[in-house]
């Protein structure tokens, strides 16, 4: 998620301040490390069970149910990615009318607290997955002890902390932006010395499409920044000074096996991404350092599903911005653009098949639909060029992604036709 870029700065820049090497480090404060990813000891490869909670076998058989937690659109195209398959699927939302509610075997409508109905959707389904990281361990633990559940719970653990996740990122060895941990006006202050500004101030927990943020451009921000965390624990970054971001979509099969999609281009307004453009216009080099970036993240978390990467280029090289450890939204270019979209990837991979082929056919502008944006359906299907993909949403609401479209401008062309290089 991209905030907006500070008063003075082109477009999508963000910057942090050089540190002066005579000036004092704290030992909590990270800076942005630029290695490439390191060369890891070779480990035997992990030997995943064919079998999970209560002796449920693996590869699922068609005809298997398979457990979605959340009921949003990534449910949805979960749900109809798994039928495609012959697979069925059972979605646990607490929500009124979820939009996955259309395409899915089963709902349960019923909160994440109420341990009855847990059980009872865990003794229904052969394993569970996610569309949202946001989930209270409280429930992993009971559902946990009944199914399976994939991507397991060290990626949720990571990516639920943006601490946690740029401590797990800077430990492989990849570059992040400059960060510190914030919990109070003193340690905010230390952090700023630190780091220097403009910097964004960030819940730790929740918050996405620039939800639970703060930018700050001078010292008198401080203060409502903080207030703006409600006293949640809080991480600074420094801005970082990138000419664009990009995201790789990468899938990992209970095999180890890993299957990368190419880098797509996004464009975000208003910290909400609308376009994915594919093919990104990085250099040969950019491309296979953000795929090697994907292969060095995903085996270190035993990862089984796909996972979102996004990544800032800069004159230095890239830079990770976030993981989010599920299907994503920069992603669903994958649907028109490739022989296996990251929806039957990930069902594969949670079912225990083997993946599928990730090559890119098609160069695609993804294209969210947001608000008032679904007025332009009619529009918009009357060109043959355009995909839709609408979310089943009742109600349009600003700041609301109601669908998006996929737009075919041409075939792929050399590299980028061959899969997983």
């Amino acid at each position: 998620m991209t905030p907006p870029s500070p008063p003075g700065s082109r477009p999508g820049a963000r910057r942090f301040r050089p540190r002066s090497p005579t000036a004092r480090r704290r030992p909590d404060a990270h800076r942005p490390c630029r290695h490439r990813p390191h060369r890891r000891a070779q480990r035997p490869r992990r030997q995943f069970p064919t079998t999970g909670a209560r002796n449920v076998t693996f590869p699922l058989a068609p005809g298997a149910t398979i457990g979605i937690l959340g009921g949003g659109q990534l449910g949805r195209m979960l749900s109809v990615a798994a039928a495609r398959l012959g697979l069925a699927t059972h979605v646990f939302e607490p929500g009124a009318a979820p939009p996955a509610g259309h395409v899915a075997a089963r709902v349960t409508r019923a909160g994440y607290d109420d341990s009855a109905a847990l059980a009872a959707f865990a003794e229904s389904v052969s394993v569970i997955t996610y569309e949202f990281e946001n989930i209270p361990t409280s429930a992993l633990d009971a559902l946990e002890a009944r199914r399976p559940i994939r991507p397991g719970r060290e990626a949720l653990r990571i990516s639920q902390d943006r601490l946690t996740e740029k401590t797990f990122l800077s430990g492989l060895g990849l570059a992040t932006a400059p960060f510190a941990a914030v919990d109070d006006a003193a340690s905010l202050a230390a952090a700023v010395e630190e780091i220097g500004l403009p910097a964004i101030l960030k819940t730790r927990r929740l918050g996405y499409d620039g939800k639970g943020q703060a930018r700050l451009s001078s010292p008198k921000d401080m203060a409502p920044a903080l207030a703006a965390m409600g006293g949640a624990p809080a991480i600074l970054e420094g801005f970082v000074d990138f000419d664009f971001e990009i995201s790789v979509i990468a899938a990992r099969g209970a095999d180890g096996r890993v299957v990368c999609y190419e880098p797509g281009r996004n464009l975000h307004i208003g910290g909400i991404l609308d376009t994915t453009t594919v093919p990104a216009g990085i250099s040969e080099a950019q491309r296979r350092e953000a795929m090697a970036i994907a292969r060095a993240i995903l085996p270190a978390l035993d990862y089984v599903g796909v996972m979102g990467i996004e990544l800032f280029v800069t004159a230095g090289g890239l830079v990770v911005n976030e993981i989010a450890p599920r299907v994503h939204n920069s992603g669903h270019w994958t649907q028109n653009g490739c022989v296996i979209d990251q929806f039957e990837q990930h069902i594969r991979a949670v079912a225990g098949w083997p993946l599928g082929d990730g090559a890119r056919h098609s160069d695609v502008v993804m294209t969210n639909l947001i608000g008032a944006d679904i007025a332009r359906v009619p529009a918009l299907a009357a060109d043959p060029a355009n995909a839709l993909h609408l979310y089943g949403k009742a109600e349009a609401r600003e700041g609301r992604k109601m669908g998006h479209v996929n737009r075919i401008t041409g075939p792929a062309k050399g590299a980028a036709a061959q899969a997983n290089t």
